[in-house]
């Protein structure tokens, strides 16, 4: 690839998370029962009439005012016109010369980098319905429950140049959009779907190249694989000295492998024209002012509170602005807890850790708040010791038990008797007298070593702390 240039743009459709749909009262929830939410409107019945959703607009306004983006306070709906099974109306309603969001941008905290992604504009428009092959034996079914929906369709200008890049981006607009409350994120249920433009280009110089457009992507693994085969595809077709078919694909997971859909409409196949059923979208500046006003805390704005006014580290507030939930869980156990920092480190890193294992979100994990705060709390009074921490906050991962009785009934108590621990680590020296002698010597690695005799000696409840101190003290005396 390093002949080529790659290419990429991302046009993203959300599924706004509103009760009823964008311009009928039916639920916009998904289902799973076909056609259990439709109505009249949805099925295109003749002489049904649309109504905007207003929940659907404002979370539209919201993230414009999240990107930066010029918010237009007069926008139009038109009719895109195409033919499928799945769309009864023979046209989408959409926005297209006049849309509510033009320009923006998304900041991304990349893997190797962070970058900011311009936006080229967001659109209000409805989805159609889903098409069913496997519900009727020799034939296909249609299922208009998602038909209506509200979408935001947010389409970024070409400047991402690797996979890796595109697959960052999508997961910042995943976060944000989460961020926001405008979508739920499940992009399993398709709540979220990713359309990736690619071409190749012998230069950053030269004109952009024919584009192909891979449909539906719903996973950040997918958008990555999906961009990785087009770019190779393309190249081996320029290097041939053939021309790139400018069409839509869809991805095969499976093989991981993109395939022909059909060939690439322009703009004019689709024939838009002015919705003659609705009004321009007017919002006045009431309603904006109000809109701004309930605008919650941006990401960043976010990362740069935890770390200027709790003291965190950049990477930790870094974790914990990445979604609300974990942030809102953050406040309620370094609250109870009184040490921020511990809280930050053990949600980031232990927490975290366990969340990813088990594939479950902060908002569900089974170690609530209090119990974390509870845990953390005997670390910090060091009525436990880090490592029994690890150990305790697994075991009430997986029991559900309260960790405060856990200590008690078992006797979890770090040992800090000065004493007692020094009788320990003499006895210790006294019976590796060889191992002793070679860390005089020089041989400090062996320090180790000792510190997991002592441990073991105390059944893990020794303060490390006290006896890293005690043994490199001991160690050096010859008559110890």
């Amino acid at each position: 690839m390093s002949d080529w240039q790659l290419v990429i743009g991302i046009e993203t459709h959300v599924q706004l998370n509103t009760r009823a749909k964008l311009f009928s009262t039916s639920a916009a929830a998904y289902c799973d029962e076909p056609n259990r939410q439709a109505n009249f409107l949805d099925f295109g019945l003749p002489g049904t009439l649309p109504t905007v959703n207003r929940e659907a607009v404002a979370k539209a306004i919201r993230f414009g005012l999240a990107v930066n983006a010029e918010v237009a306070q007069v926008s139009e709906f038109a009719r895109k016109h195409y033919f499928y099974p799945d769309l009864p109306k023979g046209y989408q309603t959409s926005q297209f010369e006049h849309p509510i969001v033009k320009g923006g941008r998304v900041e991304v905290a990349g893997e190797k980098e962070s970058f900011s992604v311009p936006l080229v504009r967001a659109h209000l428009e409805e989805d159609a319905g889903k098409l069913l092959h496997d519900a009727i034996p020799g034939a296909s079914a249609v299922d208009l429950n998602r038909a209506g929906v509200p979408l935001l369709e947010i389409v970024s200008e070409p400047t991402l140049h690797s996979a890796s890049a595109a697959r960052d981006y999508a997961k910042a607009l995943h976060a944000l959009a989460c961020w926001l409350d405008i979508c739920d994120g499940n992009l399993q249920e398709g709540s979220m779907r990713f359309d990736v433009n690619v071409s190749l280009r012998p230069d950053q110089h030269a004109p952009l190249g024919v584009r192909t457009e891979t449909k539906n992507l719903n996973s950040f693994r997918f958008i990555e694989q999906a961009i990785q085969h087009e770019a190779a595809r393309q190249q081996e077709l320029l290097e041939a000295g053939e021309s790139v078919t400018q069409e839509t694909r869809l991805f095969d997971p499976d093989q991981g492998v993109t395939r022909p859909l059909r060939s690439k409409e322009e703009a004019a196949d689709y024939r838009y024209m002015p919705c003659p059923d609705l009004l321009p979208l007017r919002i006045s500046d009431e309603w904006m002012q109000e809109c701004r006003a309930a605008m919650p805390e941006l990401p960043a704005d976010c990362q740069r509170r935890l770390v200027a006014d709790l003291g965190l580290s950049e990477y930790a507030a870094g974790v914990l602005a990445a979604d609300r939930d974990t942030v809102a869980y953050f406040e309620a156990v370094a609250k109870a807890c009184g040490e921020p920092v511990t809280a930050a480190n053990w949600i980031a890193g232990e927490l975290a850790a366990l969340c990813k294992e088990h594939n479950v979100a902060i908002s569900s994990a089974p170690v609530d708040a209090p119990r974390l705060a509870d845990l953390l709390g005997k670390v910090i009074d060091k009525t436990i010791s880090g490592k029994m921490a690890k150990q305790l906050l697994a075991r009430v991962w997986e029991s559900g038990e309260d960790p405060l009785a856990i200590i008690e009934a078992e006797g979890m108590r770090q040992i800090t008797d000065g004493a007692e621990l020094e009788q320990t680590v003499r006895k210790i020296i006294a019976d590796h007298p060889d191992q002793a002698q070679q860390y005089r010597e020089g041989k400090e690695r062996l320090l180790g070593f000792f510190v997991g005799q002592a441990m073991k000696a105390t059944k893990g409840q020794g303060n490390p702390q006290q006896l890293n101190e005690l043994l490199r003290r001991l160690l050096a005396q010859d008559d110890a």
